[in-house]
């Protein structure tokens, strides 16, 4: 199958640069919403046949344009692909803070998964849960398309570890901008590989917003 990893359009928190993982989520900004209503016509070329957000309302509302394109229902709402939870540093916008989140998800990403988010789980929970809801997309579309809609660290983790033609630093020196899509081909049982990563909105540059302090679409370097 072919499997579309998108990122929701631009919320507050991705301005501001704050750790907000945690349900329900703040909406989108405007320019947010502009991302969001950008996308169906950047996919109008695919086959689209499921659409699949998270259990957070930015992923939901970043949906909806393209669901509404189609002539769908409503995007169906899977339990494991929300964010990777924050824990004890929920809402911390302090780069001392921003650093052990993203550490801890990236040692995740390149193969340790012993390492607990302060407050939260460790790398074998996150992965569990995505892993799941991922098998479940893959056993309702095979030789299809289906589009989901997740979130900048779970994406680019999640990635770094199952992509097959890719080196686990790629996802972690790789931006993913609000809105920005990772295609990948393959199932859970043959494997995942990686078509296109692209960074940027799928609305083209004039959607990305450079003064925003986006800590989890950011390549690790920025956080140095």
């Amino acid at each position: 199958m072919q499997l579309l990893l998108i990122r929701h359009g631009q919320t507050p928190s991705n301005v501001i640069g704050s750790l907000d993982a945690a349900a329900p989520g703040p909406a989108l900004t405007a320019l947010g919403q502009e991302q969001a209503e950008a996308v169906p016509s950047a996919l109008r070329g695919e086959a689209i046949d499921g659409v699949y957000a998270s259990v957070l309302t930015r992923t939901r509302l970043t949906s909806m344009p393209l669901t509404r394109a189609l002539g769908m229902p409503p995007a169906t709402v899977l339990p494991g692909i929300h964010e990777i939870e924050a824990g004890d540093l929920e809402q911390r916008t302090d780069r001392e803070s921003v650093k052990r989140y993203m550490e801890t998800v990236w040692a995740w990403g390149l193969g340790d998964l012993a390492p607990r988010m302060p407050g939260a789980g460790d790398g074998n929970a996150f992965f569990a849960r995505f892993d799941e809801s991922i098998g479940a997309i893959a056993s309702a579309h095979r030789g299809g398309t289906a589009v989901a809609f997740s979130h900048g660290a779970a994406i680019r983790v999640w990635c770094a570890a199952r992509a097959q033609n890719l080196p686990p630093e790629y996802a972690a020196f790789t931006p993913l901008d609000n809105t920005a899509a990772v295609v990948l081909e393959g199932d859970p049982d043959g494997g995942w590989n990686v078509q296109t990563w692209a960074g940027e909105p799928v609305g083209g540059l004039e959607l990305q917003d450079l003064r925003a302090d986006d800590v989890t679409g950011e390549s690790l370097e920025q956080l140095e």
